[in-house]
């Protein structure tokens, strides 16, 4: 742009930053300008401004200082203490390794300047002496040491400058330079850091140069020891590190690590401080770029570092200071004014701190403008004005509790003012409410108070059930029973709450004809209100098909228009094929879509679905404690028939999702809201798209794991997992949620780099027929063998990816992260991984490997054999809690012993695990501690005994094919000796018995048995 559209620019900037000097957007864009413009002056005018409102990262102050550093001649003494001055300013605002570096080579480079121009002070106490520097550069390192992987960036400058200036040192000084360095350097042994190796590598040179010789081996044993729990710390931390650099630092990498750290039985302050700051870091750096999430991220960092701070009594001066700087970061986060207020409370510091705090957040415009921030400041000053006059009983009880009457009134009407809709939860009218009642002479005042909200308030059930609890309390009946049937007509958000409180009010203080005036009131409104409602839902739930139906059609589209997409399944686990073979074979994957000369593209139709979960679903919430399925059965019976009920206890109320065998009775069942079990009015709403398809974490992640990643999004219902028992490499879930809008909330997380993995979260839809990543994982999948230790991930993709691409590489790593000797590689279509078969007898390394599909190494060359050693390791399990989940069951176990699968037999509630070996049945049988799984302590005992014991009781053999068989294995005829190839079904039993001749016959038509004796002659032997 030219200068005279520069300047206009930049004008405009300032206009509107005048009119809103908060809005970090328009700061942005005064920067962006004025750096468009070239003009350098108006750069460092630009970030000037920013830095005034708002704490700022070293995005703005590293060129707001360097700019400052180059338009200054920086000998003199006063100049630069300008420039300490601003770094110790821009490192009060978040922790900055780039900046402390800046601010550590600025402090070297001056105090070698003057010093060489005979200019250093002598005094030790004045700016840029020895002493001085040496006490500044300690300060600056000490910000930045809790960062584990780059504060030795800033030790090694300092590390640096000691030792030089001991090199020097005069004699007279030497010894104690060299005490002092002596303690530093042991010091940072003992700090987790990345480089422990240098770092003792540099103090056994320094003790060799400055120590006895003959002290030199015990000295350095000491300084081992010392440095072996930073060591293990660093260690524990290194691959949680590595994850976060290959997230790209993100914000929810950040809160995953800060919840693994918090939830240590003893948290490391010196980690977590420094993790919570650089958290901090970077959510300020992407609330500057206009990230989304970004500024409730930076709010839930600080407030978690203030609680982490509080709960392991960190020093006051600490917390203080926390504080101070978060009202330059956060001032629009009213948790944050209120816990500020709380902790000068605590610390018993005067009312003008408290009030001065008060009046800070009060000036900050944008929180006057935002209700939910705004309430939380104002109940936190009433309260504390409460507690304090609730300790002057000497004075009079109108005088004391006037300050906080008068905040809670100032506040009630600056809510009112900031949004039409104000506080729909009431929390200041109900404050002052009841102040008002606890003064004898003041319970008119909460009358009028909720006179003149229910103006404001008009459709809010609780706005005018109060104000008639206010009139009853002041025994104005005529007056309540009069606002009673004026409101039971309108346009009321929950009006079955209206009508309660107005028949117990006339049941109490009503004549007989009064009560039934109510309730011929109340049924007329109630017909008018059930009208509607059925009119609503109606139309919601046809819009809610006509998305469904749009999508479905979208897909199917896509699926027909793709000449590539040989297969497709639904996403849910149990959804149908769209026909039956004949004659039981197998589909083949070819013969999924027919060819498009024999079915046009226009002729395809939606798969049938077996089971349509999202769609005919409802929740229904507010439930009380002891709701059973057969409660909520009865409330639904004429809604149409019932699949499936499930309930859950949360935190802090009951839910459950009732699904039906049909979508049309969705609807119906809509109506329920409102209605009541066992006296408890309860809440019913549509369950369709709270359901996430979540895939590609990494194989560590647990039910805990993913209950962590996707909690903070909104309340999770349940979280649903796959059965490994015939496909170990399934690695999905679906999160489901109480209200929609979490599940979409949460799709923030597609994309997110965990371990190496890209996370895939998807709104689940049955109708869909889309690739899951795991189909058929087990056909695209290798198993590479015979590795080199030495072998990289990246070496494995470049020799495979030759053959097609390659979807996912995991490398087995030991403790050192090298090779065990094998990977699996798993491609992204199985032609491919076919093809890469030709691999096998490759030389990779100076070793021959050996390539296989993943899925044979689970294959026993005989059945009967694989039968018998999945049953000597495996443990039967009993006493499982009702409708257990096999996935979970064997997270469950799996933190105990390794678990190959786990199949359960849901109407004895048990369960058989298959272990690696047997040697972990042993260990697992011998296990002393309780197992506890959802409550119910788990019992343990022997398959083969378990098994051997039922054949003793029936008087039958043990049959070889009923452990992890499919069921339809079972009863698959076989073509062999003495059978013929199209005979009838075999008795499973008698069909896997061993070669007795005792057995007897299943059927008299089926004729004599024949023994090994009878085989043998029939071959002529």
């Amino acid at each position: 742009m030219d200068e005279a559209e520069a300047l206009d620019a930049l004008a405009n900037a300032l206009t509107n930053l005048g009119d809103n000097p908060f809005d970090l957007s328009l700061h942005a864009e005064h920067i962006r300008i004025a750096q468009a413009t070239g003009m350098q002056d108006q750069v460092e005018a630009a970030l000037e401004m920013l830095t005034s409102y708002w704490a700022a990262g070293d995005y703005a102050w590293i060129p707001l200082v360097t700019s400052r550093a180059a338009s200054e001649e920086l000998e003199g003494l006063e100049q630069l203490q300008e420039i300490q001055s601003l770094f110790e300013k821009a490192e009060r605002d978040y922790l900055s390794v780039n900046l402390l570096q800046k601010h550590l080579e600025f402090l070297v480079d001056r105090h070698t300047r003057l010093g060489e121009a005979g200019m250093k002070p002598q005094d030790p106490s004045q700016p840029f002496s020895t002493s001085w520097t040496r006490q500044a550069i300690a300060n600056a390192v000490t910000k930045g040491e809790g960062h584990v992987t780059e504060s030795h960036r800033l030790w090694d400058i300092r590390r640096d400058w000691e030792l030089e200036l001991l090199m020097e040192a005069p004699g007279d000084v030497k010894a104690q330079l060299v005490s002092e360095v002596d303690t530093m350097l042991l010091k940072r042994l003992q700090q987790p850091h990345s480089n422990h190796d240098e770092t003792l590598s540099t103090y056994s040179t320094f003790t060799t140069t400055y120590k006895p010789p003959d002290e030199y081996e015990a000295i350095l044993v000491h300084a081992s020891k010392s440095k072996s729990q930073a060591v293990k710390a660093y260690e524990r931390r290194e691959r949680q590190e590595r994850s976060l650099a290959q997230a790209g630092f993100s914000l929810e990498a950040y809160a995953y690590y800060i919840s693994g750290e918090r939830r240590s039985k003893t948290p490391d302050a010196f980690i977590l401080g420094a993790l919570y700051e650089r958290a901090v870091a970077e959510a300020d750096k992407r609330r500057f770029a206009n990230e989304a999430n970004a500024e409730e991220a930076l709010r839930t960092f600080w407030l978690g570092y203030m609680d982490f701070l509080r709960v392991n009594d960190a020093d006051v001066e600490v917390q203080l200071q926390v504080f101070e700087r978060a009202t330059r970061s956060i001032p629009g986060s009213g948790e944050f004014w209120a816990r500020y207020m709380r902790f000068l409370e605590r610390m018993e510091l005067d009312l003008s701190s408290i009030e001065a705090v008060y009046e800070s957040a009060m000036k900050f415009t944008p929180l006057q403008k935002d209700v939910d921030q705004l309430v939380p400041v104002i109940l936190a000053r009433a309260s504390y004005e409460k507690r304090q006059a609730d300790s002057h009983a000497e004075i009079e009880a109108d005088e004391r509790y006037l300050p906080a009457m008068q905040i809670l009134f100032d506040g009630m009407r600056m809510v009112r003012k900031a949004s039409k809709a104000g506080d729909a939860r009431l929390r200041l009218e109900k404050f002052f409410s009841q102040v008002c009642f606890n003064l004898s002479n003041l319970p008119e005042n909460a009358v009028d108070e909720w006179k003149d909200a229910a103006k404001h308030y008009k459709n809010s059930y609780l706005v005018w059930t109060s104000y008639t609890d206010a009139l009853i309390r002041t025994q104005h009946y005529d007056q309540a029973r009069s606002v009673f049937k004026d409101v039971s007509l309108k346009n009321i958000d929950w009006p079955e709450a209206i009508w309660d409180a107005w028949l117990s009010f006339e049941q109490v203080y009503g004549t007989a004809v009064q009560m039934d005036e109510c309730l011929d009131r109340i049924e007329r409104a109630r017909g008018q209100v059930n009208a509607k409602r059925i009119k609503e839902e109606k139309a919601a739930y046809e819009a809610m098909q006509v998305i469904a139906e749009a999508e479905q059609q979208a897909a199917v589209s896509a699926v027909a228009s793709s000449a590539s997409m040989t297969q497709s399944v639904p996403m849910e686990v149990d959804t149908s094929s769209s026909s039956a073979l004949e004659g039981g074979a197998k589909r083949k994957a070819e013969d999924d879509i027919e060819p498009e000369a024999k079915k046009p593209k226009t002729e395809q139709k939606p798969l049938p679905l077996k089971r349509d979960r999202e769609n005919c679903t409802v929740f229904v919430a507010d439930l009380p404690t002891a709701t059973s399925e057969d409660d909520l059965r009865a409330l639904f019976k004429d809604c149409g028939s019932v699949r499936e009920i499930k309930i859950t206890a949360l935190h802090n109320s009951t839910v459950a999702t009732v699904e039906f065998a049909e979508r049309d009775s969705v609807p119906a069942a809509l109506t329920k809201d409102k209605k009541r079990v066992h006296d408890q009015e309860i809440a019913v709403h549509l369950g369709w798209k709270s359901t996430l398809y979540v895939t590609n974490f990494p194989e560590k992640a647990d039910d805990t794991f993913i209950r962590d990643l996707f909690g903070k999004y909104g309340v999770i219902f349940d979280v649903r997992w796959p059965s490994k028992k015939f496909k170990s490499t399934r690695r999905f879930c679906y999160v489901q949620y109480t209200a929609p809008s979490a599940a979409n909330s949460a799709l923030v997380l597609h994309g997110f780099q965990l371990d190496g993995h890209s996370l895939s979260v998807l709104i689940s839809n049955p109708e869909r027929k889309k690739e899951r990543t795991d189909a058929d994982a087990n056909d695209r999948e290798l198993y590479v063998a015979g590795l080199s230790k030495f072998v990289t991930q990246q070496e494995l993709s470049k020799l495979f990816s030759t053959y097609g691409p390659v979807k996912d590489i995991r490398m087995i790593l030991d403790d050192r992260g090298q090779s065990k000797g094998y990977a699996f590689v798993e491609f992204e279509q199985a032609n491919d991984a076919v093809s890469a078969l030709a691999a096998n007898n490759y030389e990779l390394k100076n070793r021959r490997i050996a390539v296989t599909l993943a899925d044979t190494r689970n294959k026993a060359k005989n059945p009967a054999s694989r039968q018998v050693e999945a049953r000597n390791k495996s443990v039967r399990v009993k006493n499982l809690p009702p409708n257990t989940q096999e996935g979970l069951l064997q997270q469950a176990l799996e933190k105990i012993a390794p678990v190959q699968r786990v199949e359960v037999f849901a109407e004895k509630r048990e369960a058989v695990a298959e272990l690696e070996n047997a040697a972990e049945v042993g260990k697992l049988l011998l296990h002393t501690e309780p197992v506890v799984f959802n409550g119910h302590t788990l019992r343990f005992s022997e398959e083969s005994l378990e098994r051997a014991a039922a054949s003793r009781a029936t008087g039958q053999p043990s049959a070889t094919g009923g452990l992890f068989v499919p069921r339809t294995a079972a009863s698959r005829p076989r073509a062999g000796l003495g059978s013929k190839k199209s005979g009838a079904v075999v008795n499973p039993v008698t069909a896997s018995a061993s070669t007795s001749t005792s057995a007897a016959p299943t059927s008299s038509s089926a004729g004599p048995k024949k023994g090994q004796d009878d085989f043998r002659k029939m071959l002529g032997a």
